[in-house]
């Protein structure tokens, strides 16, 4: 009878033991397939890896030109009737919830023609004060998060927007980012002459400007991450192996659940849907326009 108990005893332990090795053998084996698969952020210390982040409602609330021409209006470079211009503009973009380039490029020409003649120091000047009076306080915590996590993980980080390179540069400045990419006016003599160089930087040029930092920079795309609420930015955001949609407009989210990518939404309390959201995320933003000098040079006369 003893005899009996301790076999039945031995092949209990023997079962048990059995399941402890299955139990190990399944999750190495998981953790294998998940290190294999495709994962969540670019890797730390990933000298080829970098990020780009779309500007108005993604890093900033609201459209940059906007509150720009807020702070010019302010120091009387036009009148009323300009402003009330940027302010339907800036209505349309909040209520639309997504970017109509139609729209956009009236809000470029309406800042062009009241730059033109103006020394691009003093713009620069006036916008580092509008930075402080308007743009600090419209920064999403959530992306800024994001930035600093890829700055964290040792990888460069740049701002990919339509809004003047200056501009863009000054907000990647203060945020701590790498760089800045921006629709660049054209100055002569460092004064600007009331013309684009190109075209507005938006939805393709967007990914035009990205290949050839990328190919600068010596860039692995599939390395990358990409961050918009643009359906517009979709060309950018598919050149990446990390694509993501911040406060995605409906045909973004569409198209982002469509293809798998990950989601995230600031712009309420409620829970956003995500699709494999980075587990590392910190702040961060922009510095100079190294990058923007080289993808679109300010042409000068």
């Amino acid at each position: 009878m003893l005899a009996v108990m301790a076999r039945a005893r031995a092949h209990a332990r023997d079962r048990n033991t059995d399941r402890h090795v299955l139990a190990g053998t399944a999750s190495a084996e998981a953790a294998l397939r998940t290190a294999s698969g495709e994962p969540e952020f670019p890797a730390p210390g990933e000298p080829r890896a970098a990020a780009f982040f779309d500007l108005d409602n993604t890093v900033m609330q609201g459209a940059t030109l906007f509150h720009f021409g807020r702070g010019l209006y302010k120091r009387k470079f036009f009148r009323k009737r300009e402003l009330l211009r940027f302010a339907w503009q800036q209505a349309y973009f909040r209520l639309a919830g997504a970017e109509n380039a139609g729209h956009m490029r009236d809000a470029q020409d309406s800042a062009l023609s009241i730059v033109r003649g103006h020394r691009v120091s003093e713009l620069t000047a006036i916008g580092e004060e509008i930075y402080d009076e308007y743009l600090a306080g419209r920064i999403w915590s959530g992306t800024r998060a994001l930035a600093q996590a890829h700055l964290d993980a040792g990888q460069r980080v740049w701002l990919v927007t339509a809004a003047p390179v200056e501009t863009a540069a000054i907000i990647a400045r203060r945020l701590g980012l790498t760089g800045a990419l921006g629709t660049v006016a054209e100055s002569v003599g460092g004064v600007y002459t009331g013309r684009l160089v190109g075209e507005i930087l938006h939805g393709e040029a967007k990914a035009v400007a990205v290949r050839a930092l990328a190919e600068s920079e010596d860039l692995d795309l599939a390395r990358c991450a990409a961050y918009s609420d643009s359906a517009n930015d979709i060309p950018m955001l598919s050149l990446v192996g990390f694509p993501y949609a911040i406060n995605p407009d409906r045909k973004l989210r569409t198209h982002a659940r469509a293809m798998g990518w990950r989601l995230r939404d600031y712009r309420t309390g409620r829970k956003a849907v995500r699709v494999g959201v980075p587990a590392a995320a910190g702040a961060g933003a922009v510095v100079g326009g190294a990058a923007a000098a080289f993808a679109l040079q300010r042409r000068r006369r």
